[in-house]
């Protein structure tokens, strides 16, 4: 330990220690995807280790870690625990093995104390029915003192910072008993300080024999905590190593892999330069100017100073990895949440208060990454949903014309493909018809910018490539596009310029030029800068 940082792990003397995990041959599918989410793979834990799960999102890091706490089963492979064959269920079966799972999203309740929250459950009881609750209080804070926590146990969850609200939920786990803990992106909401408090515990849980997970895409976090890291990708193990023998840039290459452009190039002459609208006298179509976003009780604002603007004929891609600001700034374009401070100014107007039904008004044509319960009404029959932002359109006297709403949805149901009639509910569609459906929804009613939030998230090759090729032609109809999403071969396949999110503040931008060479050398230097790994402005 230096000045309260935990030293590398590397550094380090590596002990061989017994194996408490084991995965043999782990593969695991969903219906409507063509590949597997985990494919075949073999990977082991150690008694006190700290072992790193990386990759970028949709790597099957997740679904791996569910498998091992019961939330998911695998359709083949073997899973050992301390040597012996386990048939892991359900998180029960899981806790009865000792292993406990520290999610993204905290499930914590608010309301309740930290010690109601930590033996929720397996509450202490006096004679057989009344809640023991000094018992509760006094074992959750011998808890929370063995392991040198900050949080106090009569404090309600509501009033405790986000670094404070994990431990708690770390705390929930330990006095279940459990040896081999998980974490996923255990860091995304903490603040450095916090990090570095953070780890410092997780250093001590290994010291004392527990065997931890983190599930993280953080490069300088694995180098600095982990003694291995198991990269994943596109559902495949790309390797394992100990991490003191790899460096940050390796391991980025171990994560990003190689390229694969697929659809949707910009046409020749029309990548732009950022600015030139201003330059011209136009305000663009959209800009933030120092838009800042926080969360109430969080101390590191989840938007920080982003600032930007696109010009008509424009797609400015937004890439990065979860938890680093691009759903923060989706719900920021849509009106679901507001600036502290900074301003959303469209054609030079501040739309910075506005919700999503006057930002509507204002022109805002918007596809959410939320496909089921954002974008569509699931129970709502498609040619309601294909209408359902310009209502006022197919009415007369205050009676619709359903003889117009059903020439119109059919038209866009034959232009975009769409499977399903316009009678049908919208919630019987497979997901990329239900794509599909907003896509021309939108499209067809965009006044001046659109959005567009992990367009083809979960879809099939010929369903996304057909979303991009949609995408792409905005262009010709001097479309402002913002193009959000996690996908970086989507990114680089359809954006003029991108601007890199990490930790919620832009760390770079990269202007896209001639897509038939030089790609792979972009999309390293793009991929390194989302891991964190090299910060740049140009």
């Amino acid at each position: 330990m230096k000045n309260g940082v935990p030293e590398p792990a590397g550094e380090r003397l590596k002990v061989e220690q017994p194996t408490v995990v084991e995965l043999r041959g782990i593969s695991k599918a969903y219906p409507g995807r063509k590949n597997r989410v985990n494919n075949n793979i073999s990977l082991d834990l150690e008694k006190g280790e700290i072992l790193c799960i990386a990759g970028e999102n949709g790597a099957g890091k997740t679904t791996l870690m569910k498998i091992l706490c019961g939330l998911e089963t695998p359709d083949v492979g073997e899973i050992f625990i301390r040597g012996e064959r386990a048939f892991i269920d359900s998180p029960l079966a899981a806790r009865r093995l000792g292993i406990g799972m520290v999610h993204q999203k905290f499930t914590l309740f608010p309301e309740y104390t930290v010690a109601e929250n930590i033996v929720m459950g397996l509450e202490p009881r006096r004679g057989f029915f009344f809640y023991d609750r000094t018992k509760a209080e006094t074992e959750a804070a011998a808890l929370i003192r063995a392991h040198h926590f900050s949080i106090e146990a009569d404090r309600p969850v509501k009033n405790l910072t986000v670094g404070e609200m994990q431990q708690a939920e770390i705390c929930r786990i330990l006095y279940r008993n459990a040896d081999i803990i998980i974490l996923d992106e255990p860091t995304s909401v903490l603040t450095g300080q916090e990090t570095s408090s953070f780890f410092g515990t997780l250093r001590t849980l290994a010291q004392n024999g527990k065997s931890l997970i983190l599930i993280t895409h953080k490069l300088k976090e694995i180098k600095l905590i982990s003694d291995r890291v198991a990269v994943l990708r596109k559902g495949k193990l790309a390797g394992v190593r100990n991490t003191s023998e790899i460096d940050e840039r390796d391991l980025s290459r171990m994560m990003i892999g190689g390229a694969d452009f697929t659809a949707g190039p910009a046409a020749p002459g029309t990548t732009r330069t950022a600015g030139s609208a201003d330059a011209a006298g136009i305000a663009p179509a959209i800009a933030f100017e120092n838009v800042t976003v926080l969360r109430r009780g969080q101390a590191r604002p989840l938007l920080e100073k982003l600032s930007f603007a696109v010009e008509p004929g424009e797609i400015l891609g937004f890439a990065g990895v979860g938890g680093n600001g691009l759903g923060v700034l989706e719900a920021a374009l849509g009106g679901f949440i507001h600036p502290a401070s900074g301003r959303i100014l469209r054609r030079g107007r501040d739309i910075s208060r506005l919700n999503i039904r006057r930002l509507r008004g204002q022109g805002l044509a918007f596809v959410p990454a939320d496909r089921l319960n954002v974008g569509s009404a699931q129970a709502a029959r498609v040619d309601e949903n294909m209408i359902i932002n310009r209502r006022g359109e197919f009415f007369r006297g205050g009676i619709m014309n359903r003889k117009r709403v059903k020439n119109f949805s059919r038209e866009l149901i034959r232009r975009y493909r769409i499977v399903g009639k316009d009678s049908d509910p919208a919630g019987i569609l497979s997901g990329g018809n239900i794509q599909k459906l907003i896509l021309a929804r939108e499209i067809e009613q965009f006044e001046d910018y659109i959005v567009f939030s992990e367009p083809t998230w979960g879809l099939d090759i010929a369903a996304a490539a057909f979303v991009h090729g949609k995408i792409a032609a905005l262009r010709g109809r001097e479309a402002a596009v913002i193009l959000i999403s996690t996908n970086l071969d989507e990114i680089l396949a359809l954006a003029d310029r991108v601007i890199v999110m990490y930790r919620g503040r832009a760390a770079g931008e990269f202007q896209i030029g001639d897509r038939s060479s030089g790609m792979q050398d972009l999309k390293e230097k793009i991929g390194a800068c989302m891991m964190g790994l090299k910060q740049r402005e140009m």
